[in-house]
Formats: structure tokens, C-alpha cells, sequence
């Protein structure tokens, strides 16, 4: 019986699909694989109905979102799993007070993997209950001896909430020679390959769908990682990611999406004494992004900054109360893997352009 059940979002991707997805079914006997379908337009559902008939759709009504499409999906999944062991919650088991396990992987529909890619971090999981989620690493698609710029080898955040990776600080993507190789706790693992505890998952509410879409996972993850749980990239694990299929890099919604959704995330997860200050600083930071978009003449860039910011402040008061029960369940604050540094200084006046520069 399969504990696993690989998820995968789609909106009018049938060519992504037509690429990635057998590769998925093919590679991944441990699991099953569920297409959760956000009111998809092109002919998706007539691919998978003709050639993967084995692949079981979920369909919505309409397009939620990344962070919402997911959530909806496996709610449904919850309801009607593939298996009777699968997101089931009362079956007896040795792991994680007599319960069995089982999980879910998040995989964007833009990922190729080959054989024997997941075993390594069900392995992981199976042997390390105390683990809430892990991604593999990950490599890019079309280049694949080079990290892969949404995840790479795992992610943190620096003192003033800016996401980077193992692998990646901003645009400075590093070559795989398997100088991260080790499993080791991170703050966060990205969307594009996110294996996790399904009890985890509905334990801290699951993916936050205000987001719509960029930087839920890293919410969900910095929630688990606050209340004890771990999260960890095991890169004996290896998936090759597309990237950019949705918006890419320069999309002024994009920036949008970024700018807003990462001032929700740290007023929803920062502890009390850190808000203000960061706060701050990030209203003069926001300014210099501003002002450099406008010296490249991105003009939708700069005004997504502003539109982010005065969006960000209407919808503030509808986190108040998920800010005060993370604060409240909190049992690690700060969280281990949030530098004390800022990665902005480090990259840009100190020239550390790789991540073990700035650990040593």
C-alpha cells in the first residue's frame, strides 16, 4: 500500500505535462500521482484522460492560485484518498505516537525526474519522525549541472526576512560539484518539490491561499519550523526543475507578488521584538528597489512595489490573528536558520556570492 501521494497543480499546462509527467509516473513506483486541476481551459484533461489514464485528476471549478489551488486539491485528496493508507490518520503504526505516516509531495508540473529520485527521502522521513519536510535538490532542466534558482539545495531567510539558497544568493546560481551534499536543517524547501508529513500539513493549517501565489511554502515552512518541527534538503534526492513557466524573472506581477507576499510573511511569522525594526528597514529598502527599477526604466516594476506596499496595509489586519497564534504556539523564537545577518550586505558591499561564504 503507497503512503505517498505526489500532487501536482495544473493550469492550462498540457504541454508541460505532455514533457514532465511521464517521467513522473514512470520514476515514482513508490507513489501515487494526482493532477489537481485549476479550471484548466487548454486540452489537460483530455491528455491525461487519453494517455495517463492512471493518473487521478482533481478537478476545481475555476483558477485559485497556486497556495489555494494546492490546498483545495488536497483537501479533496483528504476526503477520498487513492489508498486506504494514504492521508489516512488512525491507522496504527510505530512512528509518531501510534499513527501512520503519510505525506504528501507538492511538485510543479515543470519537473523532470529520473530513477530512483524519491526513495532517498522517503528513507529520510521514514527514520526521522521528529522531520516535517524536506525537498530534494534541485537542479535546473535545461543546464543540469547548475543549481536551480526556486530551491537549489535548500532554503533560509537573513535577518531582514530576504529568502535565499544553498545553491543561490540572488541571482548568482552556483554549479553542482556537490560541495552540498550533506542533509542539513533549513528554514524552508521549496514549492517546486515539497515532501511533507500529511499530518504536518493540517496540523499548522497548510498553505496559506492570500498568498495566491510565491513564498507560501516558505510561510508554511517558517510555521512548522517555529512549533519544534524540522525541516531538512536531502540531496541524494535530485529533481530537475524548468523554472519560470508561470511569470518569469522581470514580470511586474511577479515583483508584485514578491514584494506583498514577503511583507505578509514575516508580519505573520517574525517575533514581537524583531517587527518594528525590520519593518523599518524594510520601508527604506523597498525605496532603493524602487529607485533601481526606475534607473533600468522598469516602470511596471516600480509601481508593483508601491501597489505590494499599499496592499500589503489593507490586508494587515485580516493576519492579525494568524500572527498571534504563530507568536503564541511559537516554541523556537527566532527559528535556528534565520541569519543574523543581512544577505544584502554580505552579497552586495562584503562580495560573498555563494552560500558557504558566508559561513565562513
Amino acid at each position: 500500500m503507497k503512503n505517498i501521494a505526489i500532487v501536482i497543480l495544473n493550469w492550462n499546462g498540457a504541454d508541460m505535462m505532455r514533457r514532465f509527467l511521464p517521467s513522473v509516473v514512470q520514476n515514482s513506483p513508490e507513489a501515487d500521482v494526482v493532477v489537481v486541476d485549476n479550471g484548466s481551459t487548454d486540452d489537460s484533461l483530455q491528455y491525461l484522460e487519453e494517455e495517463l489514464p492512471q493518473v487521478r485528476v482533481i478537478r476545481l471549478d475555476r483558477n485559485y492560485g497556486f497556495a489555494e489551488g494546492y490546498h483545495r486539491g488536497l483537501q479533496e485528496l483528504e476526503k477520498d484518498p487513492p489508498h486506504s493508507s494514504l492521508v489516512g490518520r488512525g491507522i496504527s503504526s510505530p512512528l509518531r505516537g501510534g499513527q501512520e505516516e503519510s505525506y504528501y509531495l507538492l511538485l510543479n508540473s515543470d519537473v523532470e525526474v529520473r530513477e530512483g529520485w524519491l526513495q532517498p527521502m522517503l528513507t529520510y522521513m521514514e527514520t526521522h519522525p521528529e522531520v516535517a519536510a524536506c525537498q530534494p535538490k534541485l537542479l535546473c532542466q535545461w543546464a543540469p549541472d547548475m543549481f536551480e534558482y526556486a530551491g537549489a539545495s535548500g532554503g533560509f531567510i537573513d535577518a531582514l526576512g530576504y529568502p535565499y539558497c544553498r545553491g543561490r544568493l540572488f541571482g548568482t546560481v552556483e554549479k553542482d560539484e556537490g560541495q552540498y551534499d550533506d542533509i542539513i536543517p533549513i528554514l524552508w524547501a521549496t514549492g517546486a518539490a515539497l515532501m511533507i508529513r500529511s499530518r504536518d500539513y493540517w496540523d499548522v493549517g497548510g498553505l496559506d491561499g492570500r498568498f495566491f501565489a510565491h513564498q507560501e511554502e516558505i510561510d508554511l515552512c517558517w510555521r512548522l519550523r517555529s512549533r519544534g518541527r524540522g525541516i531538512v534538503c536531502v540531496p541524494q534526492s535530485v529533481a530537475y526543475h524548468l523554472g519560470g513557466g508561470t511569470l518569469p524573472q522581470g514580470n511586474p506581477h511577479k515583483d508584485y507578488l514578491n514584494f506583498r507576499n514577503n511583507l505578509l510573511l514575516l508580519y505573520k511569522n517574525l517575533p514581537e521584538e524583531r517587527l518594528r525594526p525590520v519593518f523599518r528597514l524594510r520601508l527604506w529598502l523597498d525605496v532603493l528597489a524602487s529607485v533601481r527599477f526606475v534607473l533600468r526604466r522598469q516602470w511596471g516594476s516600480f509601481r508593483a512595489v508601491w501597489r505590494a506596499r499599499s496592499d500589503f496595509r489593507k490586508m494587515r489586519p485580516d493576519f492579525e490573528k494568524d500572527r498571534q497564534e504563530n507568536l503564541r504556539l511559537a516554541t523556537l523564537s527566532p527559528v535556528p536558520e534565520q541569519s543574523t545577518f543581512s544577505i544584502l550586505w554580505q552579497y552586495y558591499v562584503k562580495g560573498k556570492k555563494t552560500w558557504k561564504q558566508l559561513y565562513t
